[in-house]
């Protein structure tokens, strides 16, 4: 490999993996498309490998280049993380820039926006990209920059702070109870239309230990989603589980069975200790702990 190999070179292997084709790449990246191919090409003569082959339904990757997918999302994240430390010390470490903040579906929706509102307000010129998912956002990649986790990060490069437990319970609409009835036992419960999941989750299994009868098979309406299982218990389409504090603010959901069911969901903001001197970040991180810690109290 005699020759440099520029980051540019593999931003377009990832923008191409990622977009599955040489045109939707160069879109984008704002390049053109034989400025991409270009790019392609160079990388597989400077490494000596075949990235793609070429066929009627397009480029197909090879393995050397799905194996280079992971260390090519580090490397855009790393740039972009350059990108917001110059910013910030160049900007005399005033809290501007963009800030991604990851956080389950239900807590980005229902819980986070007065918070990023208030951030703003105390600091217009931040820029906050909310990324919603259930999955963990790997931090240590910079897939996201703070993120609300619901389980204790085990990774020591992790900035991590406990804000307290956010407890769930089994609620149901008034509309719902009064066509069908009130279960008063655990029992009972199973003979009503129970909203949950489709795919097991680790919170799903560890709650199964205490409730055996929680099971698929069990469930007459099935969603991965959980703001999905919120709308439907909102609509009056059965027994779910959900938030407390959330429940609390519609006085037409009723919570069952509350000394029988009560689940602990242990809350935490975290980021990367390199991100301790983005003035952005460390508002970002620190506004997310109050906030979170007046909605567990």
């Amino acid at each position: 490999m005699d020759e440099d190999i520029g980051w540019e070179w593999y931003r377009t292997l990832l923008a191409v993996l990622q977009e599955g084709s040489l045109s939707g790449a160069a879109r984008a990246l704002g390049i053109t498309q034989p400025t991409a191919g270009r790019h392609i090409e160079a990388l597989e003569r400077a490494l000596e490998v075949t990235l793609f082959t070429r066929s009627q339904s397009g480029l197909q990757p090879t393995d050397v280049a799905k194996a280079l997918r992971s260390h090519a999302e580090t490397m855009q994240s790393t740039a972009a993380s350059l990108e917001r430390a110059a910013r910030d010390h160049g900007s005399g470490a005033q809290v501007q820039g963009v800030v991604r903040v990851a956080a389950s579906e239900v807590v980005g929706v229902e819980v986070l926006p007065p918070i990023i509102a208030a951030l703003r307000e105390r600091h217009p010129r931040l820029v906050v990209e909310l990324v919603l998912s259930n999955r963990v956002q790997d931090l240590l990649k910079r897939e996201a920059d703070v993120a609300v986790r619901m389980v204790r990060p085990k990774q020591t490069q992790l900035v991590a702070r406990r804000v307290g437990n956010i407890e769930l319970g089994l609620h149901a609409h008034r509309d719902y109870l009064a066509a069908h009835g009130t279960p008063r036992t655990v029992n009972a419960v199973w003979e009503h239309a129970i909203i949950g999941y489709d795919k097991a989750t680790a919170f799903v299994r560890e709650a199964s230990k205490a409730f055996p009868r929680y099971t698929r098979a069990a469930l007459a309406l099935r969603t991965d989603s959980d703001l999905a299982q919120l709308a439907l218990i909102r609509a009056g389409a059965g027994i779910g589980v959900c938030q407390v504090e959330l429940a609390r603010r519609n006085d037409q959901l009723v919570r069952l069975l509350p000394k029988v069911v009560a689940l602990q969901l242990e809350t935490w903001v975290t980021m990367h200790e390199n991100l301790r001197s983005s003035a952005g970040c460390r508002a970002t991180f620190d506004a997310l702990v109050e906030g979170l810690l007046r909605y567990a109290r």
